[in-house]
């Protein structure tokens, strides 16, 4: 056993990801008495860590397992993770036990990207279909059956426009040109470029700071790389120092904003983006302790000596401090998504069904005039259980 590594147990689900010969559809709503659904699928499912945004991924996994075991399959998942998301050789491991124990999928949401491929290298000489989620990009040297994710460059790019719509610019936050936007309609990055093609640059002013996930890697740079694509177009939004790391962990980030709190006061640093969700409630929490929280969700102009928060991910917990306020944007990740269509992507692999290489999930902005659209009852597609049954 690993020493660091915590289980979830129970009879969950994961992304099942195997793809076994099937037979084909009967009249009794499988592949027949041999039915590959009959079957147990057992999906090894190994985030980087246990922390809320992952926690919801693993919920709605389970969600789906619970939905596919209720059309008669049986669909269990296996849980594991590191104890931190700097345990690069914990997660490794983790992979290979579920090697080891022939689990029929293997989903994993890699802590860094290089240091898990000798790991999936190894599912792959197993025959182990492997999912990945929160990425898009294709990755050399392994096989994945598919990726489920989003683009994460894009996505810092969407918080960045969440930043400049609150300080002057056209949007739905604070006191810039205000733009109808139909229930329905997604604020993702081709929408905020649309909306900010004829943009006054100069009606637009502010100053901030940046807390990073781990630095120098993949997830991390492309963040800080997208934020700061959209920043350096605007000379009235002055970053006022370079990005601190906090590991994607809410203490830290919680040491990261202080930091920065104790270096500049209010009326010198107007907001604080945190590349992750937990990171970003660490920086609402010591705001908020220091009474220089902006909490006004973004409706009204921008409150003098009061510090915004802006971050990324979406979880239950953040998406009700965007509606207390607290918190006013936030990009939309999907980890929802990550569960409910990894389930349905793992069984169809399970069945031999063919899947998608990729799964977008367009990274969107939540404030709080739409909140409710997110948590916490997400808008999911409904899956046709029974169809994948039949075919398997």
């Amino acid at each position: 056993m690993l020493k660091r590594t915590l289980v979830w147990g129970g009879a969950a689900v994961l992304c099942a990801f195997v793809a076994v010969g099937c037979g084909g559809g009967s009249a009794d709503g499988g592949g027949g008495e041999e039915g590959r659904y009959r079957e147990e699928i057992v999906i090894g499912w190994t985030p980087p860590d246990i922390t809320g945004v992952f926690k919801t991924a693993t919920n709605y996994f389970e969600r789906a397992a619970d939905d596919a075991n209720a059309a008669g399959f049986n669909v269990k998942i296996q849980a594991q993770s590191p104890a931190t998301h700097t345990a690069f050789a914990d997660q490794l491991e983790i992979i290979e036990n579920y090697v080891s124990q022939q689990v029929d999928v293997i989903a994993v949401s890699p802590a860094d990207t290089e240091a898990i491929k000798p790991a999936i290298q190894r599912a792959n000489d197993a025959g182990i279909p492997v999912i990945i989620v929160n990425l898009l990009e294709p990755q050399e040297d392994i096989e994945v059956a598919s990726y489920i994710g989003f683009d994460n460059s894009e996505a810092a790019s969407v918080s960045a426009y969440a930043v400049l719509d609150y300080y002057g610019g056209p949007g739905v936050l604070g006191e810039g040109q205000k733009v109808n936007v139909p229930e329905a309609q997604y604020l993702d990055l081709q929408w905020w470029e649309k909306t900010y093609e004829n943009a006054d640059p100069g009606e637009i002013e502010a100053s901030g700071v940046v807390i990073e996930g781990i630095a120098g890697t993949f997830f991390s740079q492309e963040r800080l790389d997208g934020f700061n694509e959209v920043m350096d177009q605007y000379d009235g939004v002055e970053l006022l120092a370079e990005p601190i790391a906090a590991d994607w962990n809410r203490e830290k980030g919680v040491e990261a904003a202080e930091t920065f709190l104790s270096r500049y006061n209010p009326n010198e640093m107007n907001f604080i983006w945190a590349a992750s969700n937990e990171m970003g409630l660490g920086a609402m929490a010591a705001a908020q302790r220091k009474g220089v929280l902006d909490d006004s969700g973004g409706r009204t102009p921008p409150e003098e000596g009061k510090v915004a928060i802006f971050t990324n991910d979406v979880t239950p917990e953040s998406t009700a401090e965007i509606r207390d306020g607290k918190i006013i944007a936030e990009t939309h990740h999907g980890f929802a998504e990550w569960g409910w269509i990894g389930t349905k992507f793992g069984v169809q692999l399970a069945c031999g069904q063919e899947v998608p290489q990729t799964f977008d999930i367009r990274p969107r902005t939540v404030w709080q005039g739409n909140a409710e659209q997110f948590y916490p009852n997400p808008n999911l597609p409904e899956i046709d259980w029974q169809k994948i049954k039949n075919d398997c």
